[in-house]
């Protein structure tokens, strides 16, 4: 396989148009808004950036990371989800991927219950992307839907999610640098417990 056609198809992972339902959840965004906690642009990208470093950075980039090389840690990552909605989340995203993946004909793939960074490392393995690239392009793909959950319940402009895309998005690299050699860490009291009251938040856009 070409380099270039690699890239497309790490493209087409990393893509909106991907149906897996991302577009449908905030994880915890959407309950932040409503405690008053993200009320603008500066408090949304502030919001964004501390999910990114503290929790994705730590946890899940790692363990998709080690996905990537082969090790199975589908069971630690869902055990690592403090909430129901962002295990539900993670598991209807998991099977909506590995349905898509088993339509086109991409194998092998992980049974039970998949987490997404499963179902995305088994792509990245069948595909033979370059691990590095898709490590970046999860992130960017979180980043985006993040920024685009902002948009939709703070509310804010086009222009003011594209700059904490720029802003954001120049990190994702020395992330990923980061995430090569990192421990595994998932403590995020705040996310937690914003992410619990999601679940009985009276009126709400997203799934988490």
């Amino acid at each position: 396989m070409s380099q270039l056609v690699t890239l497309a198809r790490l493209l087409q992972l990393a893509s909106p148009a991907l149906p897996v339902g991302a577009y449908s959840y905030s994880q915890g965004l959407e309950a932040a808004v409503e405690a008053g906690i993200v009320k603008d642009a500066a408090s949304a990208e502030g919001w964004i950036a501390d999910v990114l470093e503290l929790c994705v950075a730590r946890m899940e980039a790692p363990i998709l990371w080690k996905l990537m090389q082969g090790e199975p840690l589908n069971e630690l990552f869902l055990a690592s989800r403090e909430s129901a909605e962002l295990r539900a989340e993670t598991l209807q995203m998991g099977h909506s991927l590995c349905t898509l993946l088993k339509q086109l004909d991409v194998a092998p793939l992980p049974s039970g219950e998949v987490a997404f960074p499963s179902a995305f490392a088994a792509a990245v393995l069948a595909w033979k992307i370059e691990p590095r690239e898709a490590l970046i392009a999860y992130l960017w793909s979180w980043l985006e839907n993040q920024v685009m959950a902002a948009i939709k319940t703070v509310p804010l402009g086009q222009t003011a999610g594209q700059r904490i895309l720029l802003s954001l998005g120049g990190r994702l690299e020395r992330i990923a640098e980061e995430v090569c050699n990192a421990e595994f860490n998932n403590f995020a009291p705040g996310l937690a417990m914003l992410s619990s009251q999601h679940e009985t938040q009276y009126s709400r856009l997203f799934r988490s």
